[in-house]
């Protein structure tokens, strides 16, 4: 059976940014941290990873990261026969900042609408009547 990695970036202090390997299997326990690495340079990570012997890279058949091109590279180059996949908490932030995005659009495009229904309103001698849909 193959084991199944986290792999992250973690900001613990100002500016000090290191790469965490976690053990999905350990659930928090002991030998959940299989590799703490200051900095998150995926050649230098990939360095210190290289250290661990080769048949435990070979075991690696799952890892879980963020979208970041030097996540990607770490575990493209440190666990060549594991699966790559992608964060949920991550993709559910992407999607969550692009709803966002269109509602905040969506939102300004029924002002405009508004404001030139009051414009027009006004320019006619015609009543307006405020209809908001949010």
């Amino acid at each position: 059976m193959g084991h199944h990695l986290f792999i992250d970036e973690v900001n613990l202090s100002m500016d000090e940014l290191y790469t965490i390997v976690t053990n999905k299997a350990a659930k928090g326990k002991k030998g959940s941290i299989l590799a703490i690495i200051a900095g998150t340079k995926s050649e230098i990570v990939i360095k210190h990873l290289q250290k661990i012997d080769l048949k435990k890279h070979n075991q690696v058949t799952e890892i879980t990261l963020d979208m970041a091109n030097s996540m990607k590279l770490i575990a493209k180059k440190s666990f060549l026969k594991a699966i790559q996949l992608i964060d949920r908490f991550h993709v559910q932030k992407l999607a969550l900042e692009a709803i966002q995005e269109v509602r905040i659009r969506l939102k300004l495009e029924a002002l405009d609408q508004e404001n030139t229904a009051i414009v027009e309103a006004k320019s006619n001698k015609t009543p307006f009547f405020f209809k908001r849909i949010f």
